[in-house]
């Protein structure tokens, strides 16, 4: 929200948190992003600002294409007033998310909207070549298929199944991701895509935005908990993504369970939630009692087939991560626990293994509250989260102004 002229803070009214000013374009702009039309005089009337400052705005904004005209108002006498409306058409993102087996692309407007997709089946250890070249090959193609001008491309987001550190858009150390350890993701997909914006973040935390985007936005502390070949969770506190430190906040994967202590994770540590209760580990349970089963997705089908100990193991899946969400509850007190990632596609055995323990033994005003819930996005939840990143960092008030510099009529 912006500042408003009156309101006594350490810097001058007119200063954004960010150091913008808010006269700029690119506040003004962050008013109208919420798809709601507007006149130039509700503008003024919210922002307290002049009626010819709004004017030079909307003016600034209109030539940007960032805005466009709506429906005119209702009008008291003479012409009807104008209303304007946030574009969301004006560019478009270049979306990626890539799992162990998976590899997820797609064009989206900047309100998140996919326009074209595409899927593979991609080995996340084939290394940073080979996907990123496949993105590289696929994106260019999309946007050929979708007839969107490459100049129009905003930026591109990816979501990577392994530690990220987001400000340099480099993996640190990923247990599943040969070759790709330091490398300059951030920097490989800007050279490809003509310099343009470019985010990276671990595939979880771009789940998290994309489902509090697209179904929890009025939840300000959520959890999301992917479970599939491993385990993660991505943390939304006051509507913001929590990063932590050095950006490995919710890596509740590798955090031991005691009855595991005798199990070996990839991770060379032992009794790791991931090495007990992952996709990937009852998959080896069920194929060590002769099922065919090496994935996730087998996993999956023979939990909907309705095998036992397929089901029988969910339910226990599902009550050791609710062990580890226990304690998380009671320390981050989410209001909205979601279960997203493949495995969360084979029923309520999994979920209802985690409502037991957690409501069981976290704090009981922790758990007043809380829903548990499975995730309504499903396989889109990490492409819309990697649009996400990239429409809120590109469209900061900053980013805006900058955006519009070569404009006359953009003031800064």
């Amino acid at each position: 929200m912006l500042e408003g002229v009156g309101v006594t803070t350490s810097r001058p009214a007119y200063v954004q948190p960010d150091g913008t000013s808010m006269y700029s374009a690119g506040s003004l702009f962050q008013l109208l992003r919420d798809g709601r039309p507007r006149t130039r005089a509700e503008l003024a009337a919210e922002t307290g600002l002049a009626r010819s400052t709004v004017t030079q705005r909307v003016d600034a904004l209109l030539a940007s294409n960032l805005i466009g005209p709506a429906d005119k108002a209702a009008s008291t006498g003479g012409r009807p007033p104008t209303r304007f409306a946030f574009n969301p058409n004006a560019r478009y993102v270049l979306a990626a998310d890539i799992g162990a087996t998976h590899a997820r692309l797609a064009i989206t407007d900047l309100a998140a909207q996919v326009l074209a997709q595409s899927a593979d089946d991609l080995l996340v250890a084939a290394g940073p070549e080979t996907v990123l070249d496949w993105v590289d090959r696929t994106g260019h193609e999309l946007i050929r298929q979708a007839g969107r001008d490459p100049a129009d491309l905003l930026g591109v987001g990816i979501g990577l199944p392994g530690p990220v550190e987001h400000s340099t858009g480099r993996p640190v150390s990923p247990p599943i991701m040969p070759g790709w350890d330091g490398f300059d993701v951030q920097g490989y997909l800007q050279d490809r895509f003509g310099g343009v914006v470019a985010l990276v973040d671990n595939d979880v935390n771009i789940m998290a935005l994309g489902e509090h985007n697209v179904a929890w936005s009025d939840a300000p502390h959520m959890m999301f908990v992917k479970v599939a070949t491993g385990i993660g969770s991505g943390l939304i506190s006051d509507g913001r993504l929590h990063r932590g430190a050095q950006g490995a906040a919710g890596d509740m994967g590798h955090l031991q369970l005691p009855h595991g202590a005798d199990i070996v994770c990839r991770c060379g540590n032992t009794g790791c939630l991931e090495a007990v209760a992952s996709g990937a580990a009852i998959a080896a349970k069920l194929a060590a009692r002769g099922m065919q089963a090496s994935t996730s997705f087998d996993v999956v089908a023979l939990a909907r087939g309705g095998n036992i100990e397929a089901l029988q193991l969910l339910r226990q899946a599902g009550r050791d991560i609710g062990e580890v969400l226990a304690a998380a509850v009671s320390l981050f007190n989410p209001s909205v626990i979601v279960i997203g990632g493949s495995l969360s596609q084979a029923g309520e055995h999994l979920i209802a293994g985690v409502r037991e323990i957690v409501y069981r033994r976290s704090l009981p005003l922790a758990t007043q509250d809380l829903r548990i819930v499975q995730s309504t996005t499903g396989d889109r939840a990490g492409i819309i989260g990697a649009a996400v990143m990239v429409i809120d960092h590109a469209l900061a008030p900053a980013q805006v102004d900058y955006l519009m510099s070569a404009t006359p009529a953009a003031m800064s």
